[in-house]
């Protein structure tokens, strides 16, 4: 006989585990979670797809690519053979997909390396690029945007919109190109090319993605200002939370600081999430250009030399990144204000 049938009560580590059950399975956050990742699962089967299809579309021949111009039709073929690349289309990315459903990317055609192994080796250096850059645009444009929205159409407003226009003129390669001219062939001060390691040194590793990450990241700062500037000037005249917080003595800066940053700070969260595919995207330029040996560099490098299955693999992770960062962006939205419930609006 059970303990609760001798008490008459469910006993409270039984309850607990059934209380704590309960609100988990009810969670709009867990609900909009496993949302996402079923609509990402189509999205991501597409993306993978269309760049089989259009890698296919590319003209010559994969082979002849990996073994020169010099090579005899006899050798083509047995690397046709080696490779599958003599089979059907469809038959090609089914033997991709169904090894990508267990875990196995394939075999670079190229190198002979695992493909897993390969973006293992790749991915950090792309990530940290990318946090890199995305810490740099916030940490600029927060505080840019307060100063500037203090007093709209002051000094530090109009300076504010003038390097944003002029950042958003240049494309983030010609900006590359040019702090790597003046900060490293000139005044001797980053390093052009090359990567060092996080694990072999913090300072010199900072050092050798200082100009790739600023190169990113100034263009994302100029757009994030804007936005934010707006958001705060708009929230600062008409919403009557900041008139009784003034009413009350609070002053100018505290209240813009303590109160409107955090309500306006749902356009720039909508704006990241939504441009986290472009500042992946920006990736692919900037590490050939400073030689960062990322997934970037290697998805340059795989396109040239018609390595299909490792440009399956970093489009795959490339997709998976953005999936995940708007999903992030979903879920900042209840953090920043509890009100939202999730699963009203998944629904």
């Amino acid at each position: 006989m059970s303990v609760a049938t001798v008490s008459g009560r469910e006993p409270t580590w039984r309850r607990g585990s059934r209380l704590v059950a309960g609100k988990l399975g009810h969670s709009p956050s867990l609900r909009l979670v496993g949302k996402r990742l079923l609509a990402a699962a189509p999205i991501l089967w597409g993306v993978t797809f269309l760049t089989f299809v259009m890698m296919n579309l590319l003209p010559g021949d994969a082979a002849v690519a990996l073994l020169g111009g010099q090579a005899t039709p006899g050798q083509i073929h047995q690397l046709q053979v080696r490779l599958h690349l003599n089979e059907p289309f469809l038959l090609r990315y089914g033997h991709w997909l169904l090894g990508a459903l267990g875990g196995d990317l394939g075999t670079s055609l190229t190198t002979g390396q695992g493909v897993t192994t390969m973006l293992a080796q790749r991915f950090p250096v792309t990530l940290e690029l990318v946090l890199y850059a995305f810490v740099i645009s916030v940490a600029l444009a927060v505080p840019v945007a307060v100063l500037a929205a203090r007093r709209p159409g002051g000094v530090i407003d109009r300076l504010s919109t003038l390097v944003s226009i002029s950042g958003l003129s240049i494309a983030p390669f010609v900006l590359a190109l040019v702090l790597s001219l003046v900060f490293s062939v000139k005044l001797h001060i980053f390093p052009a090319l090359g990567f060092v390691p996080l694990s072999q040194s913090v300072g010199e590793n900072l050092r050798s993605l200082a100009l790739p990450a600023v190169s990113i990241g100034i263009p994302l700062f100029c757009t994030y200002t804007r936005v934010l500037r707006a958001d705060l000037v708009e929230q600062l005249l008409s919403e009557d939370y900041v008139k009784t917080a003034e009413a009350k003595g609070a002053t100018e800066l505290r209240v813009l600081v303590r109160h409107v940053l955090r309500n306006a700070m749902f356009g720039m969260v909508t704006l990241v999430g939504l441009n986290f595919g472009t500042l992946i995207g920006s990736t692919v330029l900037i590490e050939e250009i400073f030689s960062l040996p990322g997934l970037g560099q290697g998805l340059v490098s795989a396109i040239n030399e018609r390595d299909v299955v490792f440009v399956e693999g970093a489009v795959l992770v490339f997709g998976a990144v953005v999936v995940l960062a708007n999903l992030v962006t979903d879920l900042l939205y209840g953090v920043l204000d509890p009100r939202i419930r999730h699963g009203r609006s998944a629904g």
